[in-house]
């Protein structure tokens, strides 16, 4: 597994250096990933994003021999645009700590395969790759990404990565999903309800 795991290391890297993409944070796992992405300009991430996949899958069919077999993916990859402010280091904080919420390890750090140990070892490829975003992580990180999230910050990330709604404060998130084209992600999900009193069709 750690082979496997090593592999999307280096196509990452790979996808970073073709496309110029700014990575943020990231944390691979067993049947998933998250990434967190600063694109430079329109376009980028679905370019990143679709070379990834699809070298992805190319190489792991080559080292598994299992060409032919099925899909590495299920459908496209999912995004959500998020605010330059304490909503980025949430989503950082989410992210990092995946491996330490699936009880893979007892301390966030502990996971080879994330940002997060790559920027606190002493010798690491990947750190060159890593760059702190529109805003520094505070002295504390570590000891932030350890620490459980509040339910509101959980419950309000869970439909982002569901339907691909924008993350931040509610004047933002209005403006960009109209500027985006999101704003169906803002609506209640499920068909709306019928009229109490009804329509009568004319004769």
């Amino acid at each position: 597994m750690s082979r496997d795991y090593e592999a999307f290391e280096k196509i990452l890297v790979a996808a970073q250096e073709r496309v110029q993409m700014r990575i943020l944070a990231y944390c691979i796992l067993p049947n998933h990933w998250h990434l967190v992405l600063w694109p430079r300009k329109d376009g980028d991430l679905s370019e990143f994003m679709r070379w990834l996949t699809v070298t992805h899958t190319q190489r792991w069919h080559a080292a598994h021999r299992t060409a032919g077999s099925g899909h590495v993916y299920q459908g496209r990859f999912k995004s959500f645009p998020v605010q330059s402010d304490e909503h980025y280091l949430t989503v950082c904080r989410y992210v990092e700590r995946n491996a330490l919420q699936a009880t893979l390890v007892r301390q966030a750090q502990q996971w080879r395969w994330s940002s997060l140990w790559h920027r606190l070892a002493k010798e690491s490829e990947m750190k060159s790759h890593l760059i702190s975003g529109p805003l520094s992580f505070p002295d504390n990180w570590t000891r932030l990404v350890n620490q459980s999230l509040s339910d509101k910050d959980v419950e309000a990330i869970r439909p982002c990565l569901e339907r691909s709604r924008p993350f931040g404060r509610k004047q933002w998130v209005a403006r960009i999903a109209d500027t985006l084209g999101l704003t169906s992600t803002l609506r209640p999900r499920g068909r709306p309800k019928n009229n109490a009193k009804g329509t009568k069709k004319g004769s």
